[in-house]
């Protein structure tokens, strides 16, 4: 796959060079692994249209959804390539290319809202954390939302004990499988195309993914219960190659980042409108139950969790989960 990723790199470099070139739209490759009509699908398109209007057209967004360039694990090389420009991978994806802090967002029960997280995001510590991929080969540009997950599977999933044994895919994160593994649960890293399938045919028991995610890739039809955990969140960096975006005109980038925050301000506020609107839908097709727990199984989950911390402290530092939690909480662990 590395040789087809170089390879794709090299003809887009091609394209470049020659008298045309001058004459030609700046083209941005938009990879991303999920449906157009979820809150990341609904913000690249937004990016697209704000980009092409506010450069007069010379900038040329191609939006590539549902994995149709490559799969999850394999697009922050081609990013690092140059095979395409820019993604929108979830945080979970940073820590395997050595950037573990982002693995920080992936702690069970940290973000109790979405008002938190835009203190975290938006804030100082959000900035920092986005400098730390331009050693990575790569510029962050954004925090995109997707929502907060919920655990399925094909039986009812109310207490910690209830998961004891069931394979559960996720996604390659050190944090997510440590959560998995306080509730008994055999993690299966798996990309994000191939679930359905994994699900339908017994491959996984379970996953975790926020309601849009669920509704937009039918796993309703194929679990037959949803309990409501919330217990974490699933969000997504937007970044773009360090070397093209530095090489961009002044005056090109600026507009570009002027699209970016609307388009960020845009797919934001439709994450919790396309969740809503998904839970709907999935409630009305009757083909899969949802479960919401009691305050003393929601506690009991919580406290299932809590070994998870000094786990992934190990790995991203205890002085930065004091930080988030001081955002978050307004204390320490």
């Amino acid at each position: 796959m590395r040789k087809l990723i170089l390879a794709a790199a090299s003809i887009a470099a091609l394209a470049l060079v020659g008298p045309a070139a001058a004459q030609s739209p700046i083209v941005i490759k938009f990879s991303h692994v999920v449906a157009p009509n979820t809150p990341k699908g609904l913000a690249s398109e937004k990016f697209k249209e704000l980009a092409e209007k506010y450069t007069a057209g010379k900038v040329k967004v191609e939006v590539y959804p549902n994995s149709q360039l490559y799969k999850d694990k394999e697009e922050l090389e081609a990013l690092q390539l140059g095979a395409v420009q820019m993604l929108a991978p979830s945080n979970a994806k940073f820590g395997p290319i050595g950037v573990k802090e982002f693995e920080v967002f992936d702690l069970p029960y940290i973000l109790p809202d979405l008002k938190t997280l835009r203190k975290v995001t938006d804030g100082p510590l959000g900035a920092r954390l986005l400098k730390l991929l331009d050693s990575k080969g790569m510029t962050g540009l954004a925090y995109w939302d997707n929502g907060f997950k919920v655990m399925s599977a094909n039986k009812k999933l109310l207490t910690p004990a209830d998961y004891k044994g069931l394979k559960f895919r996720i996604q390659s994160s050190k944090v997510l499988e440590a959560q998995m593994r306080a509730l008994g649960v055999i993690p299966q890293v798996m990309a994000f195309s191939e679930v359905y399938q994994a699900l339908q045919t017994g491959v996984v028991d379970g996953q975790e993914n926020s309601w849009s995610n669920i509704y937009t890739q039918k796993m309703n039809e194929v679990q037959k219960y949803f309990t409501v955990t919330n217990h974490g969140y699933i969000g997504y960096v937007v970044v773009v190659n360090k070397k093209f975006w530095d090489g961009l005109p002044e005056d090109i980038r600026g507009q570009l980042d002027k699209a970016m925050k609307e388009a960020t301000a845009y797919g934001n506020g439709q994450s919790q409108k396309e969740n809503d609107d998904a839970l709907e839908e999935i409630k009305k097709s009757g083909k899969a139950e949802i479960v919401t727990l009691t305050p003393e199984q929601d506690a009991a989950m919580r406290k299932a969790m809590e070994p998870v911390y000094k786990d992934v402290a190990g790995r991203v530092g205890q002085p930065l989960i004091d930080e988030f939690l001081k955002e978050t909480r307004g204390a320490t662990n």
